[in-house]
């Protein structure tokens, strides 16, 4: 069975934290791309952590292979410490929404493929056709300004609310792109920003994200490696901010917290920027174009505490730290 998923940034992920051994947690394990590259690289288990139980029946035909050096566990990466039970010798995330699960218009992750507007990675929580139909235009507004940097936000939120109650993903594409300039050959599509925010708002990606980069704090070793894939610019700052707030590189402060002074930092970066797809992966798989990744060594020192709004994670107004 051909792998659905092509895992973004894997290759240059493996040498950035070669050599791979040891236990190693991938948080989003989707398909199955990352935690099979660790343990072909020589990882000696690797626990794949999904919120979405339908890919670990996905992963059936394959997972056997492994033996025990594989585990699955159902759960969001935002527990990752707990869900894994021990301590670590890496951690892997790769933020967003996976391909796979775009394809599957029952998801309703799609405005190429009409489906029911659900948007739920997995868990027991309303679905974006729960929120739009029930929130107020103010809100909703909110949702798309600060989580999809949309700046036609207020327009579209007036018309979510006139066209209610939506119940499909291809009635809330025609609502928003009726709301835009028509789309050029090299733009990407009206709806991308407002079903990003609204996907987002739904799986509360942002805060998930704050609490599964201290997660990875606590769990991992002296020594351990902390690698995060994002795909977006709003998920790339809040891992970069974390990094240098967490290393040797933070203490500068920045507009949303004052100058602190890092006495033990958790991290050492043993890269200066993030790592970008190579020409090679841009021609054989687009989905790369906007993939960065960052790493992050662990240190000795206890793990701490970091202020969500010192890393500029968007928030809700009147919903501090959402």
């Amino acid at each position: 069975m051909a792998d659905p998923h092509i895992p973004v940034l894997l290759n240059p992920l493996l040498r950035a934290v070669a050599p791979v051994r040891g236990v190693w947690l991938d948080g989003t394990f989707g398909a199955g791309g990352y935690a099979r590259g660790l343990l072909e690289a020589g990882a000696d288990l690797v626990i794949g952590v999904d919120r979405d139980p339908s890919v670990f029946a996905m992963a059936e035909d394959w997972r056997g292979a492994w033996g025990d050096r594989l585990r699955l566990v159902e759960g969001t990466f935002s527990d990752l410490d707990r869900l894994a039970g021990q301590p670590l010798d890496g951690v892997v995330l790769d933020l967003g929404v996976s391909s796979m699960q775009l394809d599957q218009a029952e998801r309703g992750f799609s405005f190429m493929r009409d489906g029911p507007l659900d948007m739920r990675m997995g868990g027991d929580v309303p679905s974006a056709a729960d929120l739009l139909n029930t929130a107020t235009e103010a809100e909703i507004a909110d949702v798309l300004y600060h989580y999809g940097e949309e700046r036609a936000s207020r327009r579209i939120a007036r018309a979510i609310v006139a066209a209610r109650p939506l119940t499909r993903t291809a009635q809330l594409a025609q609502v928003v792109s009726g709301c835009l300039p028509r789309q050029k050959p090299s733009q990407s599509h009206p709806a991308t920003r407002s079903f990003q925010a609204i996907r987002i708002w739904v799986n509360d990606e942002f805060g998930q994200l704050v609490a599964g980069l201290s997660a990875a704090e606590r769990a991992l070793k002296p020594g351990g490696q902390l690698a995060v894939v994002s795909f977006h610019s709003l998920e790339d700052r809040i891992v970069k901010r974390f990094m240098q707030a967490r290393s040797d590189a933070g203490g500068g402060g920045n507009r949303y917290a004052p100058v602190t002074q890092v006495v033990d930092p958790a991290f050492t970066l043993p890269f200066r920027r993030a790592i970008g797809p190579d020409p090679d992966e841009l021609e054989g798989n687009p989905r790369a174009r906007s993939a960065l990744l960052r790493v992050g060594i662990r240190t000795e020192a206890p793990a701490g505490t970091v202020d969500a709004r010192s890393l500029a994670m968007p928030h809700l107004p009147g919903r501090e730290g959402a």
